[in-house]
């Protein structure tokens, strides 16, 4: 599957602008995770794409999220490995924990998007070209902060040998390269 082709199905189940760009941007920091570590940029932007294909089928049902997807992906041909990612981006679902470096990357890839999202729309301008890697390091400490968050996703960024800081850098570089995309 081509990057095309998988923008072209995630437009076919996601509707939501919200979640577009949620997609949006794990694929950037996907992305850019691939190139940091030397791995496939391709397959990584893929499963950073496509991770959340079924949150609307299932209304984001966490007991349930990433079967619909695995069932598409598998009829669509799409390699095991990054079905396997996209399945173990909710450990809710499994009931397994994360093994693969592309899985631990993509479950900390596409949290961090959040909180550096919502580290965003709390500065003035709401302009992700203005948000320096310590606030995000530093709203990360901040349990009351994007509560939502899984802060222990975004940790496992270590687990793939890249330390917080570095990460968060990474994320934000990826995501500020798509900021007109994402509107901020």
């Amino acid at each position: 599957m081509t990057t095309d082709e998988a923008i072209l199905l995630l437009n076919q189940y996601i509707k939501s602008e919200r979640m577009l760009n949620h997609c949006y941007a794990s694929e950037a920091v996907m992305r850019a995770l691939a190139r940091r570590l030397g791995r496939d940029e391709e397959k990584w932007g893929i499963a950073g794409l496509l991770h959340d294909l079924d949150v609307e089928l299932v209304n984001a049902d966490l007991n349930i999220h990433g079967r619909e997807t695995e069932k598409i992906l598998k009829e669509k041909g799409l390699e095991p490995e990054i079905i396997e990612a996209i399945v173990m981006h909710n450990e809710t679902l499994t009931g397994k924990k994360r093994h693969t470096e592309i899985q631990h990357a993509l479950a900390a890839a596409e949290t961090i998007t959040g909180l550096i999202i919502a580290t965003t729309l709390v500065y003035p301008d709401k302009k992700i070209a203005s948000v320096k890697p310590k606030s995000v390091v530093k709203r990360m400490k901040e349990k009351a902060f994007a509560a939502s968050v899984n802060r222990d996703n975004i940790m496992e960024c270590e687990s793939i040998g890249i330390p917080l800081a570095e990460f968060v850098d990474i994320s934000i570089n990826a995501m500020r390269d798509i900021s007109d995309k994402l509107g901020l």
